[in-house]
C-alpha cells in the first residue's frame, strides 16, 4: 500500500537566475521565436532588461554554446546556432522537456535507437565479464527493487537509471557509462512517463533479474536478448501514450506499428520556417522590448 500525499512530498528546491536564464532562452530558440543566424542583444543589454547582473547572463550564454543553441563570436557577440547541426547531447534533455506533452515521434525513436545501439552492447560485455565488480551493486539494486513501493515513482525511475548505469560499468568499456551518463536526463523524463502505466515496474523488475541472472551466467546472447526486449517494450509503451495524449489534441502521433508520422512534427516545423527566416533576422532590440524580467522559481 502506497504512502500518505503528504508523505511523499519532495523538499522544494528554488531555481538559480541562471538556471532560469538557460530555460526561458532554450524555449525561444527551439520554439523558432528566435531564429537561427539571429544575433542578440549584448550581455550589458540583456542584464539591464532581465533584471540580473552580467555574470548571469554570461554565464547563460556559455551554457546554451556548450549545448549547441548560441555562437559566442569575439568582436561579433552571441549568434543563434542550428542547433540541429552544432547540438550536442547535452541539448538532449532539453529537446525532450520542450516536448513533454507531445514528444516528436522522431526524437523519441532516435534516443531508444541509440540506446538500443549501446545498450545492448553493455548487456553482452557485461555478460562476458560475468558483471565484474559491479555484480554486487547490481544484486543490491534488484533487492530494493523487491520491496519499492511501486506508487513511488521516482524512486523506480532512481532505480531504474541506476540499473542501466551500472550495466555499462560492468561492460568494462569506460566509455559506455559516459554515454549512458548523457543520456540521464531524457532517460528519467523518458522513465517517469513509462512507469506511470499500471504494473509497468513489475514486469521491468522482472526483465532486470532476468538480466543479471544471464550477466552472472556469462550468457552474452541471452543478456543482449533481455536488454533489446526491455527497450522494445519502452518504445511501444512511450509510442502508445504518446499516440494517446495526439488523440486527445488532434495532433500527429507514431504510427500502429511503431513507424514515425508521416506528417512534420512541431518542432521539425519550427526548424524549417526559422531556416528560412535566417537572412532577415529582426533586430535585437526587438527581442530586448518582448523580455520580461527574471526572477527565481519553485516550482
Amino acid at each position: 500500500m502506497g504512502r500518505a500525499p503528504l508523505e511523499r512530498l519532495e523538499p522544494l528546491q528554488a531555481a538559480s537566475l541562471k538556471d532560469v536564464f538557460i530555460e526561458r532562452f532554450e524555449h525561444l530558440i527551439l520554439s523558432g521565436e528566435l531564429r537561427i543566424g539571429q544575433r542578440l542583444p549584448s550581455e550589458r543589454a540583456l542584464a539591464l532588461k532581465l533584471g540580473v547582473s552580467r555574470p548571469v547572463v554570461h554565464e547563460g550564454l556559455v551554457e546554451l554554446a556548450a549545448r549547441g543553441l548560441v555562437m559566442i563570436r569575439p568582436r561579433v557577440g552571441t549568434v543563434v546556432a542550428d542547433y540541429r547541426r552544432e547540438g550536442s547531447l547535452a541539448l538532449l534533455a532539453s529537446l525532450v522537456n520542450q516536448h513533454s506533452d507531445d514528444l516528436d515521434p522522431a526524437l523519441l525513436d532516435g534516443i531508444l535507437a541509440l540506446r538500443g545501439l549501446v545498450e545492448t552492447e553493455t548487456a553482452r560485455l557485461a555478460a562476458r565479464n560475468r558483471g565484474g565488480e559491479e555484480l554486487p551493486a547490481l544484486q543490491a539494486v534488484l533487492e530494493r527493487e523487491r520491496t519499492v513501493d511501486h506508487a513511488r515513482i521516482d524512486v523506480i525511475v532512481d532505480l531504474d537509471f541506476s540499473f542501466h548505469h551500472l550495466i555499462a560499468l560492468a561492460s568494462g568499456n569506460p566509455i559506455y557509462p559516459m554515454l549512458v551518463k548523457s543520456f540521464e536526463p531524457a532517460h528519467r523524463h523518458l522513465a517517469r512517463r513509462f512507469f506511470s502505466r499500471h504494473n509497468t515496474a513489475a514486469d521491468v523488475f522482472t526483465a532486470h533479474a532476468q538480466l543479471v541472472a544471464a550477466i552472472e551466467a556469462g550468457s552474452d546472447a541471452r543478456a543482449a536478448a533481455i536488454m533489446a526486449g526491455l527497450l522494445e517494450r519502452g518504445r511501444r509503451t512511450l509510442a502508445a501514450l504518446i499516440h494517446q495524449a495526439a488523440s486527445r489534441t488532434g495532433r500527429a502521433s507514431p504510427r500502429a506499428g511503431g513507424g514515425l508520422s508521416p506528417e512534420p512534427s512541431t518542432s521539425s516545423q519550427a526548424g524549417h520556417v526559422t531556416r528560412q527566416a535566417a537572412a532577415d533576422p529582426p533586430s535585437n532590440a526587438d527581442v530586448v522590448s518582448q523580455a520580461p524580467a527574471i526572477s527565481p522559481r519553485t516550482d
